[in-house]
């Protein structure tokens, strides 16, 4: 295996600090072991759509169909400037290799599933964040997983064979 091979992989992941408190959740298997064998593109979809370090805490609110990112003491929304950024990302990240991507769960932008959605402050957790639809409806085949996940051991080695296929693919489409 090479390490050419490319994850996409939230910033704060990695040890970047860029939460909403300053803070990062550095995840030491993935800085450790998977760097042994993947590149990473880090992604930070706050900063990326502007959003400054430290910043209000946000949450998604509403339909957790269609929900809201909304400040948590101010109650600004903040959801038309997420998805204008989500849309031009996508685009951005077809350039590169990516053959999968790791998320941060719970993350109103980044987690695949089970993040608090508030509908008049009762919390329901049947959310996804806005970027992570994003990723899921641009890359619908590629392999996503959120960073918790990869503490089971099952769902660590799937993640990374469906990687490796997914690689091995777009090799071959070459």
């Amino acid at each position: 295996m090479t390490k050419s091979i490319a994850i996409g992989v939230c910033s704060c992941l990695l040890g970047e600090h860029v939460r909403y408190d300053g803070g990062q959740k550095h995840d030491r298997f993935i800085t450790g072991t998977l760097s042994e064998y993947f590149t990473f593109v880090p992604v930070c979809p706050e900063v990326g759509c502007g959003f400054q370090v430290p910043r209000e805490a946000m949450r998604l609110e509403g339909d957790p169909a269609a929900p809201r990112l909304i400040t948590c003491r101010t109650h600004i929304d903040m959801t038309d400037q997420m998805l204008d950024y989500c849309a031009r990302k996508v685009i951005e990240l077809e350039q590169e290799p990516l053959c999968g991507f790791i998320f941060k769960e719970r993350s109103p932008s980044c987690g695949l599933v089970n993040v608090n959605v508030y509908n008049n402050d009762q919390e329901e957790k049947c959310g996804s964040g806005l970027f992570a639809v994003a990723m899921v409806r641009h890359f619908p085949s590629l392999p996503m997983v959120e960073d918790e996940c990869l503490d089971d051991h099952s769902i660590r080695e799937n993640f990374i064979e469906r990687v490796l296929l997914y690689c091995h693919k777009k090799d071959d489409r070459k």
